[in-house]
């Protein structure tokens, strides 16, 4: 059954589009409350869900194990790496892990296997940030 797309969803798909990195419901929720959108955090989970079954959407397991989103800018199937300080995505195509995903699939057994990848590390900047905070530490000592 399709969903109406209501202004309570288009909000919620604009404010995803708007939010830098992957985001929670409650967080997102947070944002359009600020705003006296009135749209309630069911409404939020709902239209999160429905974008990520439709591909309009990036879902991903925090390490903490919360759900995050994010507006998915590349159409098909592909990877993330992910900053755990700023909470930068960058998409990425990775054909190595097509091919191991696969031969392990078929090696056990299995067939249409799918398969998620996420990477999370330190972007570029944040690990020159972190680096001359360790520095300037070691210099005071």
């Amino acid at each position: 059954m399709a969903q109406r797309n209501t202004w309570q969803r288009e909000r919620v798909r604009e404010a995803l589009t708007d939010a830098a990195g992957f985001v929670s419901a409650q967080s997102l929720h947070a944002t359009l409350r600020d705003e006296n959108t009135g749209i309630g955090l069911a409404t939020v989970y709902r239209a999160l869900a429905d974008m990520a079954s439709l591909g309009d959407a990036d879902s991903l397991q925090s390490p903490e194990g919360e759900s995050l989103y994010r507006a998915c800018t590349s159409p098909g199937h592909h990877h993330h790496l992910i900053c755990r300080s700023c909470g930068l995505t960058v998409e990425i195509a990775a054909p190595d892990v097509e091919v191991w995903a696969r031969a392990t699939a078929a090696s056990h057994g299995f067939t249409q296997a799918e398969h998620v990848v996420d990477v999370f590390g330190l972007c570029p900047d944040c690990t020159a940030r972190r680096q001359t905070t360790e520095r300037d530490r070691r210099g005071a000592s």
